[in-house]
């Protein structure tokens, strides 16, 4: 049986025990933006410890206090090497290189990626080739002591900080190769009050789940509304 053929019918592996989200340190990379502060505001609004970084300690101290006296603030570095799981949402177009840069903090951690690599033009947001076939892949080679997830792609910025949104609305799709890993992001997804984490295939199923980021702004755009996923007909 080819490679190929292998990977295309198992199950993701499991090469860690079950991971305890209560007790783990959430980093946020790229947390002084939209999208990882909302993430950092929600999940420390769930009781979780969370630090969210950036490329100055500074900056990640002022924006942890804006959010609330439970979120630390710290240098990319730190916070990689301070965390267990590690959000990476940061703008594709420094993707590669910060992770690569933090190739050693981030050995042996799960880490997710919640990176779209879209384009924009006067037809609207469409997605991008991406010659691992994926941001999430792209992290993968990056990372190769680490254990890649992808999730967390299709939650509005704007509904995550909205703070009269008590509850959200819908599903997280979360796509890997390791199965305790996947299940810790599923678990993760659960704080966030009102989504559910839904296993969605393996990390070469990650370029159709980023790329359908582009299909939700276009929607939203027609419909001005702040449209993410459901999944239907399972528990």
């Amino acid at each position: 049986m080819t490679e190929s053929s292998t990977q295309s019918t198992s199950q993701p592996t499991e090469t860690q025990p079950p991971i305890d989200i209560e007790s783990a340190v959430i980093g946020v990379l790229g947390g002084t933006g939209e999208q990882g502060r909302g993430l950092a505001t929600r999940f420390a609004d769930a009781g979780l410890n969370v630090i969210i970084g950036s490329r100055t300690a500074e900056r990640a101290t002022d924006v942890a206090r804006e959010i609330g006296d439970a979120v630390r603030g710290m240098s990319n570095e730190d916070t990689a090497m301070a965390s267990d799981i590690v959000i990476v949402a940061v703008p594709w177009e420094g993707h590669r290189e910060l992770l690569e840069s933090l190739a050693t903090s981030l050995s042996g951690k799960i880490v997710v990626d919640c990176v779209n690599p879209l384009g924009f033009d006067k037809g609207g947001a469409f997605g991008l080739n991406v010659p691992e076939g994926s941001a999430a892949q792209q992290a993968q080679a990056a990372l190769p002591n680490s254990v890649v997830v992808a999730a967390f792609h299709h939650i509005s910025a704007k509904l995550l900080l909205d703070p009269e949104i008590v509850s959200l609305s819908g599903d997280v799709l979360v796509v890997g190769d390791d199965r305790p890993a996947t299940d810790a992001i599923q678990t993760l997804a659960g704080k966030l009050t009102g989504m559910r984490g839904v296993y969605a295939g393996r990390l070469r199923n990650a370029g159709q789940v980023e790329a359908f980021t582009a299909n939700l702004i276009s929607m939203n755009r027609r419909y001005k509304g702040h449209a993410g996923v459901h999944i239907t007909d399972i528990d």
